[in-house]
């Protein structure tokens, strides 16, 4: 068996190679065309050294980030050829293919970036952190109680953008000699003021189900996923009903590890073809979309694993349970909303039909969930979110103002006197 594991990592390896070499090559071409304005343009940079698997934290900034860039003229930095390619094609600001340290610095010095904005941890965010005149600030890839979110890593930032009370609870936990007040701003879900958009069914009498199970992940104490556990029975048991319609989307990355996940998953997809076939006005869905708003504003429930969809849907103050993971050692930090909300066993999947009923019929459980949402988010009428979002910006704009004019003289020290780099000529991609 470890052989045969080595074999097709080595083949993974190489499919990823042959697959970055094409983007490459794709991608000189569309760039040779293509001349990034070297005007000072852009005062607000997104920063994204991941390629195309991991893209989905970078779309559901998509809409808010279009938004602020009404306001702020924003760009995408993408330092990974597959992700550069689709994002080059679909998101809403232009995007800024820097392959090389020698790409970033030259679009640092075309461009008055003060803000850059961080959607993950990916350890070459450093190379982009060594620059100064400028403020770094995470605003990660979704709200959650995940492992994830309480990490020390977050001091390595100027500021941190942070949904609400509970992140700082959270966070308070484990940073000691943090400064909160100052550096972790409040701004809500501003995602959720873009929930909506045409959907693919035209709604009748069934109640819609979001089944949204996150991946199996890469070790015990982050097994969250259900798709194995849960998820065939309990979309087994919904396409039988005649009653309800199934919305499955699984996270991008369900079955990297796993097979037998991997398996399930195809399961699944199958089961909700089968189910049409049999019945074209049921019309259940396998969502792979890029988009993610209508699905959490259209469901009636919502049945997703512990991840940041649990608190993506929160943001819609609409009907929820959470998929307890069967692995006894993943870890849940049963201090936030996990510690109040409406669990589904594994034992109870088949039997989900009787669940969503006793759900339905339960008026202390949409009282429970006012009380965590003004937790998580504070006021989610439409709009506040975006606003607190932009305010933020303003605020750090203002305060690179101030900070400029109190050291000017660093305004000529020229950005290749950074200091020294890691080698620059690797893409992520490329296996290196």
């Amino acid at each position: 068996m470890g052989i045969q594991r080595d074999v097709g990592l080595a083949l993974k390896l190489v499919r990823d190679v042959m697959a970055s070499r094409k983007a490459q090559r794709v991608l000189d071409g569309r760039l040779a065309v293509r001349d990034l304005r070297p005007d000072q343009h852009f005062k607000i940079a997104v920063y994204f050294a991941d390629g195309d698997v991991n893209l989905y934290q970078m779309r559901q900034w998509y809409k808010p980030l279009a938004k602020l860039a009404e306001t702020w003229p924003v760009l995408i930095l993408s330092r990974s050829g597959s992700g550069a390619l689709p994002l080059i094609d679909e998101a809403p600001v232009p995007v800024a293919y820097v392959r090389k340290v020698s790409d970033l610095e030259r679009v640092l010095e075309e461009q008055d970036i003060r803000i850059v904005l961080y959607v993950n941890q990916n350890p070459r965010n450093f190379q982009m952190m060594r620059y100064g005149r400028r403020w770094h600030v995470f605003i990660n890839h979704g709200e959650s109680d995940k492992m994830y979110m309480v990490t020390n890593q977050i001091k390595a930032y100027d500021y941190a953008f942070v949904a609400g009370d509970a992140a700082l609870a959270r966070l308070d936990k484990v940073l000691w000699d943090y400064d909160f007040d100052k550096r972790a701003i409040k701004i809500g879900r501003p995602q959720a003021d873009h929930y909506g958009g045409t959907l693919p069914y035209t709604p009748d009498e069934r109640q819609v189900v979001l089944y949204a199970p996150t991946w199996e992940g890469d070790r015990p104490a982050a097994a969250y996923g259900s798709i194995a556990t849960h998820g065939v029975a309990l979309v087994t048991a919904l396409l039988d009903t005649g009653r309800h319609r199934v919305i499955y989307r699984p996270h991008p990355r369900s079955g990297v590890v796993d097979a037998e996940y991997a398996a399930a998953n195809r399961r699944i997809i199958a089961a909700i073809a089968a189910a049409n076939a049999r019945d074209t006005s049921a019309r259940h869905l396998f969502d792979s979309s890029p988009d993610l708003g209508w699905q959490l504003s259209a469901a009636d429930v919502a049945i997703v694993d512990i991840s940041a969809m649990v608190y993506d849907r929160l943001a819609a103050g609409k009907s929820l349970m959470v998929t307890r993971p069967a692995n006894p050692e993943a870890q849940i930090d049963s201090s936030g909303y996990l510690s109040d909300c409406e669990w589904l066993d594994a034992a109870e999947a088949h039997d989900i039909e009787r669940v969503l009923e006793d759900l339905n019929h339960d008026t202390a459980v949409q009282q429970r969930l006012a009380v965590w949402v003004e937790r998580y988010f504070g006021d989610t009428r439409k709009g506040v979110a975006t606003e607190r979002f932009h305010a933020a910006v303003q605020h750090l704009m203002d305060e690179w103002d101030r900070c400029d004019a109190m050291h000017p003289a660093a305004a000529s020290v020229d950005v290749l006197d950074a200091g020294p780099v890691t080698p620059d000529d690797a893409d992520p991609d490329d296996g290196v």
